[in-house]
């Protein structure tokens, strides 16, 4: 039995690394650029043309402290054209234009000097001062001015991630009908033409060829991935030692998050599961022994009414019913404790009988449906074994119904209901996010609800990993309780 807990924990590795690659890629595609929701978090919000230089370096020492600046992962795996050092590029979608005009071009001096030539002209054209020239010049409009001004950079922006010719040539004829109608702008005329120029050259020393010779570029251990799950041994500390980044929402660290909040979502998946076996077991037991009877039929069809209603309708209900003023004000309407009321300092005793009330409804939809479900598990399973050659052994030998059946067949029967006890362990860290919500039970359910609703990806992904791991070790103990139960069941 030994041997065979190792063997399967080995196995976990090459599981791990694949849901660690999984969780790393949803992270890096997720929409939006982590540095400005950080930032938003923060109250940094603002336009790139506003930001100040204090702003830009608190941003730029986020990006590399989240590993931002460097390359994704251990290798690439691109074409000749493509440059080796694109993940430099700050912002996402710039990235993803360059990458565009590469493919389109194939020559990466050519792109990389239209965007340096657009990044030039950017800079001259928001250190233009409309103060300054609304006041030299009485003739002219200042919001006239302004909307001229704000629609150029709106224009250079849309370049700086456009690739579409068509659209790039628009681009470039509305400036050009800017700078005729705003002498204003004249100033930066020169580097509009720059930039034209060097976006010409994207088509006249164009070398589409190189698009087609793969090339693989190899940048160690200094790449996104590796910080992500090995952490750089300072600020960072990496998935394998708990740090799971940081959210979105608050900016605080995820691991300082979740801890407690997964305790109170595992002590109600225990509760549950607990319950639901306690009821389900001996139900399933004596359905079985009454096969077809008026009680058999009777409580199936309560269990299936119990199972088909869902977990939201039952919670409510049970909340409009119980907890209302209006009918039966028994149990409080949310939460798990009175904040007014309750003492940290209190012993678990006191912790417990301030805190029953509270989930008592909870508890309950937790359980009738698993409950249901698995009393129909265990019927089907003791069912089955009740027919086997050497339960009518049993019983020609003399042994009484009872022990026949609690001793002999309740064993075998047990499989297919400890295949389900697997799913308790990623319950606790997904908790079930509709009956949190009902209750508002400060659990992972809620957690990862508001993380939906807000884009908070470093807790979803969080989640998404902690609850594959959780998976794993859910079947391992299932596999070590099968032979628990059942003899004939041996690793060796």
């Amino acid at each position: 039995m030994l041997k065979y807990i190792i063997q399967r924990i080995i196995t976990f590795i090459p599981m791990l690394i694949a849901i660690s690659l999984i969780a790393f890629i949803i992270s890096i595609n997720a929409p939006g650029d982590p540095v400005e929701r950080l930032s938003k978090a923060a109250g940094n919000e603002g336009s790139a043309e506003k930001q100040s230089g204090a702003s830009k370096k608190i941003k730029q020492e986020l990006r590399k402290k989240l590993g931002l600046d460097l390359p994704i992962f251990y290798f690439s795996i691109t074409d000749l054209a493509s440059s080796d050092t694109l993940y430099r590029i700050q912002d996402k979608y710039h990235k993803k234009n360059l990458e565009a005009l590469t493919h389109q071009s194939g020559n990466w001096g050519a792109v990389s000097d239209y965007y340096n030539a657009l990044l030039k002209l950017q800079k001259s054209h928001q250190s233009i001062d409309i103060k300054s020239i609304t006041a030299k010049d009485s003739s002219l409009n200042v919001n006239e001015v302004t909307e001229a001004n704000n629609q150029f950079g709106v224009e250079i922006g849309s370049l700086l991630e456009t690739s579409n010719k068509l659209l790039i040539a628009g681009k470039f004829d509305k400036m050009n009908t800017l700078l005729i109608d705003n002498i204003f702008l004249s100033n930066i005329k020169q580097q509009l033409q720059e930039v034209q120029n060097s976006n010409n050259n994207l088509v006249s020393k164009s070398q589409t060829w190189k698009t087609y010779i793969p090339n693989i570029n190899f940048y160690g251990s200094k790449n996104q991935y590796h910080l992500w799950l090995f952490g750089n041994g300072k600020e960072r500390k990496g998935l394998l030692r708990g740090d799971f980044g940081i959210s979105y929402i608050d900016s605080q660290p995820i691991q300082d998050k979740i801890w407690q909040k997964v305790g109170i979502s595992f002590s109600l998946s225990l509760i549950s599961i607990f319950l639901a076996y306690l009821i389900s077991i001996p139900i399933g037991i004596y359905s079985a022994y009454k096969k077809d009877s008026v009680a058999d039929k009777g409580m199936s069809l309560i269990l299936f009414i119990l199972y088909s209603m869902p977990s939201f309708f039952v919670g409510t209900l049970l909340l409009l019913q119980f907890a209302n003023p209006d009918n039966l004000s028994w149990f409080p309407v949310s939460g798990i404790q009175d904040p007014t009321l309750f003492n940290p300092e209190w012993s678990i005793w006191q912790k417990i009988k301030h805190r029953l009330p509270f989930l008592i409804l909870p508890i309950i939809t937790y359980t009738y449906g698993s409950f249901a479900f698995l009393s129909r598990i265990m019927r089907v399973g003791m069912i089955d074994i009740v027919t086997q050659d050497y339960i009518r052994t049993a019983r020609a030998k003399g042994l009484g119904e009872s022990k026949v059946i609690l001793k002999h067949a309740l064993r075998n029967s047990l499989l297919p209901v400890i295949t389900v006890f697997a799913a308790i362990f990623p319950m606790a860290i997904g908790g079930s996010i509709i009956i949190e919500v009902i209750f508002s039970i400060p659990g992972m359910g809620v957690e990862v609800f508001n993380s939906i609703l807000n884009y908070d990806y470093p807790m979803i992904i969080t989640v998404f990993t902690l609850s594959g791991f959780l998976t794993m070790i859910g079947y391992l103990v299932s596999d070590i309780l099968y032979a628990v139960v059942d003899p004939r069941i041996s690793y060796k």
